[in-house]
C-alpha cells in the first residue's frame, strides 16, 4: 500500500526525515537489525516493503482513493515506529515509542523461519508483528528493547494467543 501511495503522489511526497533524530533511529535499524538480516540471507533474497513513514506520506495514506473509497493505507503512526523520531506541528512525537520500524519478508523463506531465526540469532528488536505466513514481517529497534511480539486475528485484531513458544524464547535471551 505505500508502495502504491507513494508511486501515485511521488511528486508530492518528500520522503526524506525532517529531524536528525530520525536519520540516527534509521541507522541503527539497519545496523542492529536489517544489516545481519541481509549478511545472512543476502540482498537479493531481502524485499522491503514498507520503511521509513514521512510527514508527507502518512498524510497521503490517511486519504482515501476517489475510485474506491478505501484509505490507501492503513498505517498507525502513534504506534507502529515507522515513522521514528519525526515530531508533528506542536512539537510532540507521532510515536511516543520512539526508534524505527521496517517491514520486509526473504524471498523462498516463509515468516515463521524468519522468526525463528530472528530470535535464535538473539536481535535486539522491539516489536515483531507477525502478519501470516507468507506475509512480510514488521520488526522495530528502539530504547526499550522490549521484544515483544505479536500475530493477528483474521479480522486484524493484535493477539499474542498461539505465539507461546516465540514469547517464551524472547523472554529468555533477553
Amino acid at each position: 500500500m505505500c508502495t502504491h501511495t507513494y508511486a501515485v503522489f511521488s511528486d508530492c511526497i518528500n520522503p526524506f526525515p525532517a529531524n536528525e533524530q530520525s536519520i540516527a533511529a534509521l541507522q541503527d535499524l539497519a545496523e542492529k537489525i536489517i544489516d545481519p538480516i541481509i549478511d545472512y540471507f543476502g540482498r537479493d533474497r531481502f524485499c522491503l516493503t514498507y520503511g521509513f513513514c514521512s510527514k508527507d506520506l502518512k498524510r497521503y495514506l490517511s486519504q482515501k482513493d476517489p475510485g474506491t473509497g478505501q484509505k490507501y493505507g492503513r498505517v498507525a503512526p502513534n504506534r507502529d515506529q515507522h515513522m521514528a523520531h519525526e515530531v508533528n506541528q506542536h512539537g510532540k512525537y507521532y510515536c511516543d515509542r520512539l526508534g524505527a520500524a521496517c517491514d520486509f519478508f526473504i524471498q523462498d523463506l516463509s515468516s515463521e523461519h524468519l522468526v525463528e531465526w530472528i530470535l535464535a540469532h538473539r536481535l535486539p528488536f522491539d516489536s515483531l508483528y507477525y502478519y501470516g505466513s507468507g506475509r512480510p514481517i514488521h520488526i522495530s529497534y528502539g530504547p526499550q528493547h522490549k521484544r515483544s511480539i505479536w500475530g493477528f486475528s483474521a479480522t486484524g485484531v493484535p493477539t499474542q494467543q498461539g505465539l507461546q513458544t516465540w514469547l517464551e524464547a524472547a523472554r529468555l535471551i533477553t
